[in-house]
């Protein structure tokens, strides 16, 4: 299904979805059935969506198609209108880095970095995600300090190494790196399971401000269905595949 930008009533050109997949299957290798089959799945861009599953219901795998770390079997993975797989491997990646910001469950930041370096990483890989900061007025380590302060990491914690951090100040770092520069799409998978209640309400907080003021869609991944109000919409995987048998990737 393409999703090129359309015309509206208006004969303004449409915005294409932030994410559209259609007819996608996968199946991870070994495996004798689909972990995913999604017939269609649209998420408007600025749209903030909470999608939730019980472990092994295969929402990691969901995100991992949707960043393009991995291709499916059969149908159409689409981002900002882009198919990825229309992209080599590196192609992919370049397109990660400049439109789509991953708050990951492990957080995968370079424990010998100090925080401040993690979260520059990001606009180190994008020169749009520069550019954007650019056009803003501001610079990358201006902007880095900002989100920071933001989730209460101050200046003495930006100059530690990622090693040397708390796990929950290791998943603000996390946060403001997938943030900064603006992408399109930011995609959090279970955010805020090393917060405590304060500042998880300030990380969301941050989250939904950074999204609406970038026009960025957000597609957030949570066990924790308190979140869920402050969300457009509300996903249960369970409700839109429809796959058969163990959705676990083989050991």
């Amino acid at each position: 299904m393409p999703d090129h930008p359309t015309e509206t009533a208006s004969g303004a050109a449409a915005e294409p979805a932030a994410v559209l997949l259609d007819a996608l299957r996968y199946r991870w290798p070994g495996a004798d059935c689909d972990c995913l089959n999604i017939a269609t799945l649209r998420i408007a861009a600025g749209e903030r969506v909470f999608l939730r599953g019980p472990s092994g219901s295969g929402k990691t795998t969901l995100l991992s198609l949707v960043g393009g770390v991995i291709l499916p079997q059969a149908g159409v993975v689409r981002i900002a209108g882009q198919s990825l797989a229309a992209l080599s491997a590196g192609a992919r990646d370049r397109f990660r880095a400049d439109h789509v910001g991953f708050v990951f469950q492990l957080f995968n930041l370079l424990p010998y970095l100090s925080a401040r370096d993690n979260i520059l990483l990001a606009c180190r890989f994008s020169p749009q995600r520069r550019a954007r900061i650019a056009v803003a007025g501001s610079t990358p380590e201006a902007e880095a300090t900002r989100l920071a302060e933001r989730l209460d990491l101050g200046a003495a914690l930006l100059d530690r190494p990622a090693a040397a951090l708390s796990v929950g100040q290791q998943q603000r770092v996390a946060a403001a790196r997938a943030l900064i520069g603006r992408p399109g799409l930011v995609v959090a998978d279970e955010p805020t399971s090393a917060l405590d209640a304060e500042r998880q309400q300030a990380f969301i907080d941050l989250l939904l401000d950074e999204c609406a003021a970038a026009g960025a869609a957000l597609l957030f991944v949570s066990h924790d269905q308190r979140l869920a109000g402050h969300f457009d919409r509300v996903l249960d995987l369970a409700t839109i595949h429809r796959a058969t048998g163990s959705m676990q990737a083989p050991a």
